[in-house]
């Protein structure tokens, strides 16, 4: 059986926190320097495009400080009058926008040319852009063991304040990366490009940016797409959000008479198999991704919590699900072999790192997520290991004005997954009550990523239609019912 358990890249990144006071704004253009190029898509089209690249400063609140050069792909307009320039802002933090364009959503792409120019834009630290250095070290724990919680926050701040010093001591100042730094190298794109405005087009962590665009260029954006939204006090998930999530799911494979055969506890079957791994942990045998070596790996309660929190990105994660808590509830717990290791070991990277921790978390959802967390099914999964790492690096974090609600006029539209396991759609429900011109596109049944984009054609016309500045109304779009995996 082809099974879509957990097919995600490794979650587990380390991540840091930067310190962003009010920010040195250039008011000059920085020199722009462009370059006919060939983009060729991961598929082998090719389209002729702009290589552009310009210079900002690392960290804009040191004179002193060093200069990154940041890099896009242009693919100009093919309208006799376009509008301001599309900017797409890829998600992680991390996501190259660059390589997002060479993927699936590459015709996306190419069909917004009709409104304006469109720009792949690979943020610092990401893609084709200057960053932090590659950092070979891991967080890791004894694979062999399940250790208390106590034990594992040791160990991971432990290995996040050594990470910080590799990086102090090779000329990277990980408190230039951070959020309002990469909303500043928008507005100097923007004069690069001799542009008097431009839009922006971004999902996941790239609505997290949109917004904080917004809040410190508001009159020097158009018209903004976010999808899958990360607002300004989101960067550490709701547990209450996942479980509805799964109590979504259980209703909907209690719906259909077929499924319900098969599957008439789905929830009962999670608690019982995390009671279960609670009391005596899987032996696992799986091979280390660094070393190759085959070793047994003790899955227990919390390291299930995080598989099945991995899965529920969408439905192409998460539909067979049902069907593997059965298997390890009768011993089989082959499906997770792949990924055991990767609830033991984490790999460091220095943007997403500073990015992630540098937008913290308020004192108020703090609470919130730890009160969630008791009485929840996967507790406060989502998050691991980011608030260990961001207790062990708070100087860096961007402030309380940071994470700060700004109400705005600027047209906003936010696009919505029902089925969205890592932004859930009440996000866009509560970063809409500031957006005075805001519309949500809802998508019944769509998860993360490249289903708020290409899971409906009705998706481009909405957001061609609103970024030509037509009036548009919010709006539902019904996508087929999930497809469960059954029993052969």
């Amino acid at each position: 059986m082809k099974t879509m358990f957990l097919r995600l890249p490794l979650l587990c990144l380390l991540t840091l926190t930067c310190t962003c006071g009010p920010a040195l704004m250039s008011q000059q253009a920085p020199k722009l320097t462009l370059e006919p190029y060939e983009f060729i898509t991961q598929d082998g089209r090719k389209t002729e495009a702009e290589m552009g690249s310009f210079s900002v400063p690392e960290n804009r609140t040191k004179a002193s400080g060093k200069k990154l050069t940041l890099r896009f792909v242009r693919f100009k307009s093919t309208n006799p009058n376009p509008g301001s320039p599309i900017v797409y802002l890829a998600g992680g933090p991390g996501g190259s926008g660059i390589g997002t364009a060479r993927g699936t959503r590459h015709d996306l792409f190419q069909a917004l040319r009709a409104v304006a120019d469109v720009i792949a834009y690979d943020q610092r630290g990401t893609g084709l852009s200057d960053g932090p250095p590659r950092y070979p070290g891991f967080w890791s724990v004894d694979p062999a063991k399940v250790m208390t919680q106590k034990e594992i926050r040791q160990i991971i701040q432990k290995a996040t304040r050594e990470a910080a010093d590799f990086f102090a001591d090779n000329d990277c100042d990980l408190s230039g990366y951070n959020t309002n730094e990469s909303a500043d190298d928008l507005n100097d794109l923007r004069l690069a490009l001799g542009a008097e405005k431009i839009s922006l087009w971004g999902i996941s962590y790239g609505s997290h940016l949109s917004l904080t665009a917004i809040k410190r260029h508001e009159k020097h954006l158009d018209r903004i797409v976010i999808a899958g939204i990360e607002g300004y006090d989101h960067t550490v998930k709701l547990p209450i959000h996942q479980q509805q999530l799964l109590e979504d799911i259980d209703r909907r494979i209690k719906a259909n008479p077929a499924t319900a055969a098969v599957y008439p506890d789905f929830l009962g079957d999670i608690d019982r198999l995390l009671k279960k791994l609670d009391k005596a942990p899987a032996m696992i045998p799986a091979k280390h991704p660094v070393t190759g070596d085959t070793m047994l790996v003790a899955i227990g309660k919390h390291d299930m919590q995080q598989l099945v929190s991995w899965s529920l990105a969408g439905p192409e994660n998460f539909s067979d699900l049902p069907f593997m808590v059965q298997s390890m509830l009768r011993g089989d717990f082959s499906i997770v072999t792949p990924y055991a290791f990767y609830v033991k070991m984490g790999q460091f990277n220095g943007m997403s790192m500073a990015m992630d921790i540098a937008s913290g978390i308020s004192p108020a959802r703090r609470k919130l997520v730890e009160k969630q967390a008791k009485t929840t099914l996967l507790g406060a999964a989502i998050n691991f290991p980011y608030l260990d790492q961001y207790d062990e690096l708070t100087e860096l974090d961007a402030g309380k004005a940071f994470r700060a609600p700004y109400p705005t006029k600027l047209p906003v539209l936010c696009i919505s997954g029902t089925l969205d396991g890592r932004t859930s759609a009440e996000n866009a429900v509560e970063t809409l009550k500031h957006l005075k011109n805001g519309h949500h596109l809802v998508i019944e049944g769509a998860g993360h990523s490249d289903p708020l984009f290409l899971s409906s054609p009705r998706i481009l016309e909405v957001m061609r239609d609103f970024f030509e500045g037509k009036d548009i109304k919010d709006e539902r779009i019904v996508l087929p019912p999930v497809e469960w995996v059954l029993p052969e």
